[in-house]
């Protein structure tokens, strides 16, 4: 029993510090944003260019922080330590049932050829 404890204590731990590692990086997402946004518009950083460089830098920046939150709130909630354990235990049931398969019919060859 206390295995397991220790094991929902780690788990735990570990959701609590990604959760953490992402709010992180909103804030540095919002001042970075912010901080583009008025080095192009204030003191005139990309003035040559005709494209808005820091709507492409934002834009860039909130997708990879959507593929950091998507990571946290969905596939790591479900794809956790039982998840594993339960497709680990499967995989190794088929393995099983397979040498259980091979094994009798080895035995019924060397039967029929004695």
């Amino acid at each position: 029993m206390e295995k397991e404890a220790h094991e929902q204590y780690e788990y735990a731990r570990r959701r609590l510090r990604q959760k953490k590692i992402l709010y992180f990086h909103f804030v540095l997402f919002l001042l970075g944003s912010l901080f583009l946004f008025i080095a192009n518009k204030f003191f005139g950083f990309g003035e040559g260019t005709t494209q808005n460089w820091c709507i492409w830098g934002i834009t860039i920046w909130l997708f990879i922080f959507i593929l950091h939150f998507i990571k946290v709130y969905i596939t790591d909630r479900f794809m956790n330590k039982k998840w594993e354990r339960e497709q680990i235990d499967r995989l190794v049931a088929l393995q099983q049932k397979r040498i259980s398969q091979l094994e009798s019919k080895i035995n019924e060859d060397t039967e029929n050829k004695i």
